[in-house]
Protein backbone atom coordinates (compact mmCIF):
# COMPACT_ATOMS: atom_id res chain seq x y z
CA UNK A 1 0.00 0.00 0.00
CA UNK A 2 1.31 3.23 -0.89
CA UNK A 3 1.30 6.37 1.00
CA UNK A 4 0.02 9.52 0.39
CA UNK A 5 3.17 10.78 0.29
CA UNK A 6 4.60 8.29 -2.37
CA UNK A 7 1.75 8.49 -4.69
CA UNK A 8 2.22 12.72 -4.83
CA UNK A 9 5.89 12.44 -5.59
CA UNK A 10 5.17 9.39 -8.27
CA UNK A 11 2.33 11.56 -9.66
CA UNK A 12 5.28 14.78 -9.94
CA UNK A 13 7.82 12.61 -11.63
CA UNK A 14 5.34 11.28 -14.29
CA UNK A 15 4.28 14.91 -15.20
CA UNK A 16 7.92 15.83 -15.54
CA UNK A 17 9.25 12.99 -17.03
CA UNK A 18 6.25 13.17 -19.85
CA UNK A 19 7.44 16.41 -20.54
CA UNK A 20 11.22 15.42 -20.94
CA UNK A 21 9.63 12.52 -23.03
CA UNK A 22 7.49 14.75 -24.96
CA UNK A 23 10.69 17.36 -25.54
CA UNK A 24 13.21 14.33 -26.27
CA UNK A 25 10.88 12.29 -28.92
CA UNK A 26 9.58 15.97 -31.18
CA UNK A 27 13.19 15.15 -32.94
CA UNK A 28 11.81 11.56 -33.67
CA UNK A 29 8.74 11.89 -36.02
CA UNK A 30 6.50 9.09 -35.69
CA UNK A 31 7.60 8.02 -32.19
CA UNK A 32 5.26 8.74 -29.44
CA UNK A 33 6.70 8.02 -25.83
CA UNK A 34 4.52 8.29 -22.46
CA UNK A 35 4.61 7.71 -18.95
CA UNK A 36 1.51 5.17 -18.01
CA UNK A 37 3.20 4.66 -14.21
CA UNK A 38 5.27 5.76 -11.92
CA UNK A 39 6.11 3.52 -8.64
CA UNK A 40 8.08 4.35 -6.24
CA UNK A 41 9.60 2.74 -3.44
CA UNK A 42 8.81 3.61 0.25
CA UNK A 43 12.03 5.14 1.04
CA UNK A 44 11.30 7.18 -1.71
CA UNK A 45 15.20 6.22 -3.50
CA UNK A 46 13.55 4.05 -6.27
CA UNK A 47 11.32 5.15 -8.78
CA UNK A 48 10.16 2.83 -11.23
CA UNK A 49 8.56 4.75 -14.49
CA UNK A 50 6.30 2.54 -16.98
CA UNK A 51 6.59 3.87 -20.83
CA UNK A 52 3.73 3.54 -23.00
CA UNK A 53 5.84 3.65 -26.34
CA UNK A 54 4.05 4.37 -29.94
CA UNK A 55 4.65 2.43 -32.74
CA UNK A 56 5.14 -0.65 -30.21
CA UNK A 57 7.81 -2.24 -32.53
CA UNK A 58 10.39 0.52 -31.26
CA UNK A 59 9.56 -0.04 -28.27
CA UNK A 60 12.74 -1.97 -27.32
CA UNK A 61 15.07 0.25 -29.06
CA UNK A 62 13.98 3.16 -27.49
CA UNK A 63 13.88 1.63 -23.51
CA UNK A 64 17.41 0.76 -24.90
CA UNK A 65 17.98 4.43 -25.66
CA UNK A 66 16.93 5.62 -22.37
CA UNK A 67 18.87 3.40 -20.39
CA UNK A 68 21.80 4.34 -21.81
CA UNK A 69 21.04 8.31 -21.47
CA UNK A 70 19.61 8.05 -18.00
CA UNK A 71 21.88 9.32 -15.92
CA UNK A 72 20.96 13.00 -18.32
CA UNK A 73 17.09 11.92 -17.97
CA UNK A 74 17.95 11.77 -14.51
CA UNK A 75 19.68 15.14 -14.20
CA UNK A 76 17.59 17.13 -16.07
CA UNK A 77 14.55 15.69 -13.85
CA UNK A 78 16.71 17.21 -11.03
CA UNK A 79 16.80 20.41 -12.41
CA UNK A 80 12.81 20.55 -12.54
CA UNK A 81 12.12 19.07 -9.15
CA UNK A 82 15.16 20.28 -6.54
CA UNK A 83 12.64 22.68 -4.96
CA UNK A 84 10.00 19.61 -4.24
CA UNK A 85 12.16 16.55 -3.37
CA UNK A 86 15.90 16.71 -1.94
CA UNK A 87 16.90 13.33 -3.47
CA UNK A 88 16.12 12.77 -6.45
CA UNK A 89 15.44 8.82 -7.09
CA UNK A 90 17.23 6.37 -8.94
CA UNK A 91 15.53 5.51 -12.20
CA UNK A 92 14.43 2.32 -13.79
CA UNK A 93 12.25 1.91 -17.11
CA UNK A 94 10.05 -0.55 -17.87
CA UNK A 95 8.20 -1.07 -21.05
CA UNK A 96 4.36 -0.53 -20.54
CA UNK A 97 2.47 -3.33 -23.06
CA UNK A 98 -0.83 -3.03 -21.42
CA UNK A 99 -2.10 -1.56 -24.59
CA UNK A 100 -0.78 -4.51 -26.92
CA UNK A 101 -2.46 -7.00 -24.16
CA UNK A 102 -5.83 -5.12 -24.50
CA UNK A 103 -5.04 -4.92 -28.85
CA UNK A 104 -4.68 -8.78 -28.44
CA UNK A 105 -7.94 -9.60 -26.40
CA UNK A 106 -9.91 -7.15 -28.36
CA UNK A 107 -8.71 -9.27 -31.48
CA UNK A 108 -9.38 -12.63 -30.31
CA UNK A 109 -13.13 -11.03 -28.90
CA UNK A 110 -13.83 -10.13 -32.40
CA UNK A 111 -12.97 -13.58 -34.37
CA UNK A 112 -14.50 -16.09 -32.64
CA UNK A 113 -13.43 -18.64 -34.95
CA UNK A 114 -10.14 -18.94 -33.27
CA UNK A 115 -8.76 -21.85 -31.61
CA UNK A 116 -10.38 -20.95 -27.31
CA UNK A 117 -13.68 -20.72 -29.18
CA UNK A 118 -13.48 -24.46 -30.33
CA UNK A 119 -12.91 -26.31 -26.84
Amino acid sequence: METTRQNKIARLLQKELSEIFLLQTKSMPGVLVSVSAVRISPDLSVARAYLSIFPSEKAEEIIANVNNNMRSIRYELGTRVRHQLRIIPELKFFVDDSLDYIEKIDELLKHPDNDASRQ
